[in-house]
């Protein structure tokens, strides 16, 4: 489907561009980051449409450490704005341990995130009593406001063997430190879940009619890659898994009758009609050649939500 004249839905948008997050500013810029092949930096870009990002300039602002902590595996980087500066979110590994991934913050208070400049955080704090977040491999955070608060959602391997992949949520208490304890959201439960790996990662946040609606994904980074979604009221307590409502079944998954595979870890944003959009990540491919994790062809795609009778997102390949 057309989404303006030279861009369509559901197809590739910005290529090689895997986990894609968009954030559109107070002052109508769009910013576009992600993942790229060589999982060695963090880029930005930015415009003042969805149709000019694929065209904008894109500049690397922070590159992977020589050796040590955030020097191997630069994933899914998210920009944020809080307290009047801007915010890069990511996960990192060490050249020595390239697969103890954990989650680290980079803090800018320039006016343009692109070409001021960035401090590093270090890795993202938990709460001074919490014993158990951040310990294993960690990632695919990202920051949501409700009603006055923030909250930081995260995906964490807990088990032995392969281990399984949760979500957790916690109050901040600063941008780069927890207020609360750890609150698991959702374990892998269904077949859906689990295909090669028990995964669910990837969170975004998008609100309507006072709930709030958190997609994830699911299973390995392959065609069998899918997103889920909880939901909750904005007015419950946020931090009580009872709040929460997680769907049955997949709310997006691989269709071959388009030739999207394996589509998920998503964002949010609105054009400049106002209308939602999904920022995702999907291939076109059904056979991939090698390990998925190293395949570069994730490329980033654009999806208008649509919302049914009771206020809920449909997201359709239509």
């Amino acid at each position: 489907m057309e989404l303006k004249e030279g861009l369509k839905y559901n197809t590739p948008w910005i290529m090689q561009r895997a986990d894609p997050y968009v954030y559109r500013h107070s002052d109508g810029w769009y910013y576009f980051t992600a993942s790229v092949p060589a999982y060695d930096g963090i880029v930005l870009r930015r415009s003042k449409s969805l149709e000019e990002l694929p065209f904008a300039e894109e500049t690397e602002i922070w590159h992977k450490h020589g050796h040590g902590k955030m020097s191997e595996h630069i994933w899914a980087p998210e920009l944020h704005y809080l307290d009047q500066k801007w915010y890069l979110y990511f996960a990192a590994g060490d050249k020595e341990d390239i697969w103890a991934i954990r989650p680290y913050v980079l803090e800018c208070g320039d006016e343009n995130p692109i070409t001021g400049t960035w401090t590093e955080r270090g890795m993202m704090q938990c709460a001074d009593e919490d014993e158990f977040s951040f310990r294993g491999f960690s990632l695919d955070a990202t920051v949501f406001e409700n009603l006055g608060k923030y909250y930081y959602v995260w995906a964490e391997k807990v088990g032995v063997g392969k281990q399984i992949s949760n979500l957790y949520i916690g109050e901040l208490e600063t941008p780069y430190k927890l207020k609360s304890v750890q609150v698991l959201l959702t374990t892998p439960d269904y077949p859906w879940e689990r295909v090669g790996f028990w995964v669910n990662e990837g969170p975004a946040v998008i609100k309507n009619n006072k709930q709030i609606f958190l997609t994830y994904s699911a299973s390995e980074t392959g065609i069998a890659y899918c997103m889920g979604m909880l939901s909750a009221s904005e007015d419950s307590n946020l931090l009580d898994p009872l709040s929460w409502k997680k769907e049955r079944m997949p709310v997006l998954s691989s269709d071959e009758a388009y030739g999207i595979y394996g589509p998920g870890h998503n964002s949010f944003t609105k054009d400049n009609d106002g209308n939602d959009m999904m920022v995702y990540h999907a291939r076109t491919e059904k056979e991939i050649i090698g390990d998925p994790l190293y395949n570069p062809n994730r490329h980033a795609m654009l999806m208008q939500v649509k919302w049914n009778d009771e206020g809920f997102p449909v997201f359709r390949f239509e």
